[in-house]
């Protein structure tokens, strides 16, 4: 039997695609969405938006992608690539989102939305004329949208929810504007344990499923949400339901985050270990 013929009868290799910005520093952005992939067995390809000077501390400089090469990235990956799920973080700008939004018109997998706003230092990396953008042209879109608390404010215009009863009524707010289903991160909330709220309709009925972990006491929580949201597209690449991915990739996170102190990287907030599961031996 030839090459050709044992390859084409080979399983098919599950394909997550992330366009979001790059961060020079490594931990978050493209960067830890493709180590992410990686880590959960899943082929990465990536389109960028913009290119940040980033490092643990700042982000110092944002050089937004023209539009265009953004789109010709998207066409050119999903003319030849199989892809499986997408994942979106940092969109920067309305020409990138409404660019985006064309581009994604005819993809038929699962979409991924990180409503990226803010950095960890405090940087802004979504442009402010851009949220109404994000929410018309972005949310009807997204199979699963993955706010903080603070940007689930953001794009609700309103305060910061300060308790679950809050958190998960904003997250029916986002549900209302066209998602299919949202995740709300626990991850700015206070106290001990951090809880995820993954809100959807089921059957036309609200569902709200909890997710919750012990806090881990550490400063190396950089790209927590790239790694999050890339998790879950790495999981459902795989041919996971979005609720059994969700929880997978909670799981898989809060390993990263209790490993992020074996790394010594930067003197900022440093990134989750995404390849805590397979790095034992080798720094062992």
């Amino acid at each position: 039997m030839s090459q050709h013929t044992d390859a084409s009868q080979a399983a098919k290799t599950p394909i997550a695609l992330t366009i979001a910005g790059s961060d020079s520093g490594g931990g978050a952005g493209v960067q830890a969405d493709l180590k992410a992939f990686s880590a959960l067995g899943v082929y990465g390809a990536s389109v960028l938006t913009a290119i940040t000077a980033q490092n643990t501390v700042t982000v110092s400089a944002v050089h937004e992608v023209p539009a265009d090469i953004v789109g010709a990235q998207i066409t050119a990956v999903l003319g030849d690539l199989d892809v499986d799920s997408i994942k979106i973080g940092m969109l920067f700008s309305v020409p990138i989102i409404n660019v985006v939004a064309e581009c994604l018109d005819a993809f038929k997998g699962t979409v991924i939305l990180d409503p990226v706003m803010i950095a960890k230092s405090g940087d802004a990396l979504l442009q402010a004329d851009a949220v109404e953008a994000m929410k018309t042209h972005m949310l009807p879109r997204a199979d699963l949208l993955t706010p903080n608390l603070p940007e689930a404010a953001g794009l609700l215009g309103m305060a910061e929810a300060q308790d679950l009863t809050q958190a998960q009524a904003q997250g029916a707010a986002l549900l209302d504007l066209g998602p299919r289903a949202v995740l709300m991160k626990g991850g700015h909330s206070a106290g001990d344990i951090c809880t995820d709220l993954l809100i959807s309709d089921e059957n036309g009925a609200r569902r709200t499923d909890h997710f919750e972990a012990p806090r881990v006491p550490t400063h190396n929580t950089h790209g927590t949400g790239c790694t999050y949201s890339a998790s879950i597209a790495a999981y459902v690449a795989r041919g996971i339901t979005l609720p059994e991915a969700t929880q997978a990739a909670h799981t898989y996170l809060q390993g990263a985050i209790g490993a992020a102190d074996t790394l010594q990287i930067g003197s900022g907030h440093g990134p989750v270990h995404h390849f805590y599961q397979s790095w034992q031996d080798v720094h062992s």
